[in-house]
């Protein structure tokens, strides 16, 4: 899902930048201490399962897991996920450094989003139940992200109309695909450690 240097008007990246720093600001106020072995977890998760990448046109298709980062860590999976997409910008050339702010907050603003919505949820009831919340959260996130990407790209040019669809359609499996990791990662914590999902919604000093 990452867009790649060059692909984006200047706007569109300083933009994207603006809000990510927004959203780092706000994710580590809210990263409490003892939250941050997870954080690092879940960074590595991205970093490992969005290695395995297709480019199609100016982005690429791979596994994300933003829907779980979301779901345990709220408004913390920014610098989880930013630390991810730096690393892989550095060290492998995906995506690129230009558009890290755009490329960050395309992947870890739904994952907030999924977060804000589905935790309660996925708190609630048996751990089936909450799978299913999970799996739905997986999806959602997946979903979100391609929108965002192709809203950078539309808001670019109108010649990326085309790859932006293209973007979407070629998410769909992957979707299904988190839908299923992200559920039994659900279940599975529900059954061993619930409190994984609860989120720090202070401000630390």
């Amino acid at each position: 899902m990452h867009v790649v240097d060059g692909a984006l008007s200047n706007p569109v990246v300083i933009g994207g930048a603006v809000l990510t720093l927004g959203g780092l600001a706000l994710g580590l106020r809210r990263l409490p201490m003892e939250k941050i072995p997870v954080a690092g977890v879940l960074s590595a998760t991205f970093f490992v399962a969005s290695l395995v990448h297709v480019p199609i046109g100016p982005s690429s298709v791979h596994l994300i897991m933003n829907g779980l980062a979301g779901l345990v860590l709220g408004w913390a999976a920014f610098p989880a996920l930013f630390v991810g997409l730096l690393l892989q910008a550095v060290f492998f050339g995906f995506g690129g450094v230009t558009v890290l702010g755009v490329n960050t907050f395309n992947i870890a603003m739904p994952a907030v989003i999924v977060g804000v919505i589905l935790r309660r949820l996925v708190l609630s009831g048996t751990p089936a139940t909450g799978a299913i919340w999970g799996a739905i959260g997986g999806a959602m996130a997946i979903a979100l992200t391609t929108i965002f990407v192709a809203l950078s790209l539309a808001l670019t040019g109108e010649e990326f109309f085309a790859p932006a669809k293209l973007v979407f359609f070629a998410h769909i499996p992957v979707m299904v695909i988190e839908a299923l990791l992200t559920g039994a990662a659900v279940y599975l914590a529900r059954q061993v450690k619930p409190e994984l999902f609860d989120v720090f919604e202070g401000a630390r000093s």
